[in-house]
């Protein structure tokens, strides 16, 4: 196509989740909910970590930042899904549309490699407690974490500039919630097949490194948790991972669902429920999955609001 008509589509329209004017109030205040408990619990848990002294481990210190990515992610598309529901104007500039996918590739990237930092912790700390807190340092938590955000930023970098360098000489309507890379390569008049074959051979080795080291890690924790001579022992170290299994199980499986599988099986309708899931769902999970089901966490909170109660 000619640089006239590729350059010509400043902005985009952001269908969002239904059309029904119905619904719009309903959809609004549940998603409004959603997005505030998002805010809430993972800033309360980030703020939590920050503050009590019995929570500055290795443990939480991933722990907090599994939160903020959640956090990043969610507002890169919450905010804008819940001004599509009750505003007219239901445009977004074409840069706008490649900041938000930018932001959310960026730390559902990390958050996918955050798990498994999370997993070989968690390795670490039952296979050999005693010097759990020297073989992960502060200095080796933060190295890891530079990995893990370094890798996010530089997967989506490379997708956001090969999808947003495609041209929209077409329809601007996106028919979804958000700028994702699916619904934009279809209304793309340019040859995709390059943006498909790079988004699935990154993200693919995305999830390769994901899945393997989740798997290579919990078969390792496994194996330390069966040399655990005492029932009672090995219970207690297990269930340190529960938590951390709930939330692979949940943001892994929708993210499979939506990205591994070929382009002539794209629903509109169904991807939109999953991304749903996986975008806003999930993070107002994590927090309340790990607080309800952590001793530490849910002591830390009847200090601090023991701390409150004397105070008053």
């Amino acid at each position: 196509m000619d640089g006239e008509n590729c350059s010509s589509l400043n902005e985009f329209l952001l269908l969002g989740i239904s059309d029904n004017p119905g619904m719009k109030v309903t959809l609004f205040t549940t998603f409004l909910i959603v997005y505030l408990t998002i805010l809430v619990a993972n800033l309360g848990m980030i703020i939590l970590i920050r503050i009590d002294s019995q929570l500055h481990t290795p443990m939480y210190f991933f722990l907090s930042h599994l939160s903020f990515s959640d956090l990043c992610y969610s507002t890169a598309i919450g905010p804008r899904m819940l001004v599509g529901f009750i505003a007219k104007n239901k445009s977004i500039s074409f840069y706008g549309c490649a900041l938000q996918w930018l932001i959310f590739c960026t730390f559902v990237d990390s958050e996918c490699l955050l798990l498994v930092v999370m997993a070989f912790d968690r390795y670490k700390a039952i296979s050999n407690p005693l010097l759990y807190t020297v073989n992960m340092s502060s200095r080796v938590c933060s190295l890891l974490m530079v990995v893990v955000y370094m890798t996010g930023i530089m997967d989506a970098l490379i997708n956001t500039i090969l999808t947003f360098r495609l041209c929209f000489c077409g329809s601007n309507e996106i028919n979804h919630f958000f700028c994702d890379i699916p619904p934009l390569l279809l209304l793309s008049c340019s040859d995709t097949q390059v943006n498909e074959l790079v988004i699935f051979t990154i993200f693919g080795l995305i999830e390769l490194v994901t899945l393997s080291g989740l798997f290579v890690s919990y078969c390792y924790i496994i194996l330390a948790v069966i040399k655990i001579q005492s029932a009672e022992g090995r219970f207690k170290a297990f269930s340190t991972c529960t938590s951390h299994i709930s939330v692979v199980a949940i943001f892994q499986g929708a993210l499979l669902f939506t990205y591994f599988k070929p382009s002539s099986s794209y629903s509109l309708d169904q991807d939109k429920m999953t991304s749903l899931f996986y975008s806003l769902v999930c993070p107002m999970l994590n927090p309340l999955i790990y607080s309800l089901r952590n001793k530490d966490v849910k002591d830390a909170l009847k200090k601090l609001k023991n701390k409150k109660c004397f105070h008053l």
